[in-house]
């Protein structure tokens, strides 16, 4: 903004620094899952190697076809010629009975030009030589696709890992702090004599296994973390949640033969074997070209000077023919080359069928697991359900004397047990649906938008380790050191 422009609109400086001020301090909005698949989809490092690599296999194509087109070659030189005696006196005794160089004249400059013009006619191993560059690049077409398939499977694992840890640590924090309530209670009790040193121990080490357990979950969330960042080249200060309202049901169709067809079809690595078989078809062809003749029209003109004395003007000459080679005799290394890409032909044909058995096992599988998963969500989330209410009942027949601390520690980890296996079996359907897709070879941008619309917008944040590392639950006890043994 110009001086001049800012004094004229003195009053109005105040709401517009307002204005600045409150946008330098809105939070980031929270990145979701198609947002950081486009970021690594355009940063990730792997993937732009596979891209590059297929560009390379594509300008081989034009490699290969150059030998079929008009080729132009010169050539020249430009000598400095010294003669000796013996050539001297040999040259001399020619030159009386010619005339044509002089006796005297033995250091002369030579300069010499040809110029060739070639087109091949007829060239079998050249021409195959394009056709498997061709089919090279169709399997690396699939090869492409097959590795963007990966990206986008490895950045929703991640993600999801992330939200997966995420729940599972808040679980392990929750359990912390509920077990560490109980232990105080347990060192209240004891004071008045109303229970014996043993259960506090006992609720003093179910305490300690909770705070290990709550660490290892935050060390899970770092990592997985880090392997986002990894993927996208990128950080982010959050993410968005998984809603509640996700829906659990079985792959459409729900038909597992449906999904083997699919990969089948269209599952790249299978894909990518099957024009591997052409590739190393397209070899033995150009083995087997190696016997046959080329034939190519040329065209040359040559031209050449000198300062030898007494000589005037100049040599030049043109020529235009056609020009043959047969091999005959390659000392076996036709025969052997034709060999070679035939155990390379048979070796791919091996490789499109175990990729193909094992698509198919992964495919079978990964239906399996989703279909399973389906039911484990829908088993887990009653187990949270059945477990509080066994926490409740178990709270109060220790309050009425009937069970003991021990039955009330198992009792709150078993409720947190459940809430994180109910986590886990959510992501897991997420996950395990997605792998199905890309086995099926149906995983893309669009499945991604899917499943990023059962996002709620709820931020996870990444900062949430220290944030916990600031509110840790310690009990306030006052019992004295535990017990040796013996003692």
């Amino acid at each position: 903004m110009r001086l001049a422009h800012w004094a004229v609109n003195a009053p109005l400086r105040p709401l517009l620094l307002a204005v600045l001020t409150a946008s330098f301090v809105l939070p980031a909005q929270a990145a979701d899952l198609i947002t950081i698949t486009r970021d690594a989809l355009d940063n990730n490092a792997e993937l732009a190697s596979a891209r590059s690599q297929y560009l390379g296999v594509e300008a081989g194509r034009d490699v290969a076809r150059g030998g079929l087109l008009p080729q132009i070659n010169a050539s020249g030189t430009v000598a400095h010629n010294e003669q000796y005696e013996s050539q001297r006196s040999s040259q001399a005794g020619a030159g009386a009975g010619s005339g044509n160089v002089s006796a005297g004249d033995d250091r002369y400059n030579t300069v010499s030009l040809t110029l060739e013009a070639t087109q091949a006619l007829y060239d079998e191993v050249t021409r195959r030589q394009v056709t498997q560059a061709e089919r090279q690049i169709d399997q690396q077409v699939y090869l492409l696709a097959a590795t963007e398939q990966q990206l986008l499977i490895d950045v929703a694992s991640a993600y999801f890992d992330i939200l997966r840890a995420h729940e599972v640590l808040e679980a392990r924090f929750a359990q912390e702090r509920a077990i560490g309530r109980q232990l105080e209670q347990a060192g209240e009790q004891f004071e008045v004599g109303l229970i014996a040193i043993t259960e506090v121990e006992e609720a003093r080490a179910t305490f300690d296994q909770s705070r290990a357990d709550r660490i290892a979950a935050e060390s899970n969330l770092q990592v997985a973390f880090e392997a986002l960042e990894q993927l996208t080249g990128q950080r982010y200060a959050s993410i968005e949640a998984l809603g509640d309202s996700m829906p659990i049901a079985l792959p459409e169709p729900s038909s597992r033969d449906y999904w083997v067809e699919q990969a089948i079809e269209r599952n790249p690595q299978v894909l990518a074997q099957q024009a591997g078989i052409e590739v190393s078809r397209s070899g033995v062809e150009i083995a087997r070209a190696g016997r046959l003749p080329t034939l190519s029209a040329f065209g040359n003109y040559q031209y050449g000077d000198s300062d030898i004395d007494n000589t005037t003007g100049n040599d030049s000459s043109s020529q235009v023919g056609i020009r043959a080679n047969l091999p005959v005799y390659t000392g076996g290394s036709t025969s052997a080359s034709i060999r070679q890409g035939t155990y390379q032909l048979e070796s791919s044909q091996y490789d499109f069928e175990s990729q193909r058995r094992s698509s198919i096992q992964q495919v079978r599988s990964l239906y399996t697991q989703v279909s399973n998963d389906v039911e484990t969500v829908e088993a887990r989330e009653q187990a949270i359900v059945s477990n509080r209410s066994a926490l409740e009942a178990t709270r109060a027949g220790y309050e009425v004397g009937t069970r003991n601390i021990v039955d009330v520690l198992n009792a709150e980890q078993n409720l947190y047990n459940a809430i994180a296996n109910y986590a886990e079996a959510r992501y897991d359907y997420v996950v395990n649906l997605l792998s199905l897709r890309q086995q099926a070879g149906r995983l893309d941008v669009d499945a991604i938008e899917e499943v990023n619309a059962w996002l709620t917008g709820d931020e996870v944040n990444f900062t949430l380790p220290e944030s916990i590392g600031n509110d840790r639950y310690e009990p306030a006890l006052n019992i004295g050191a535990p017990p040796q043994p013996g003692t």
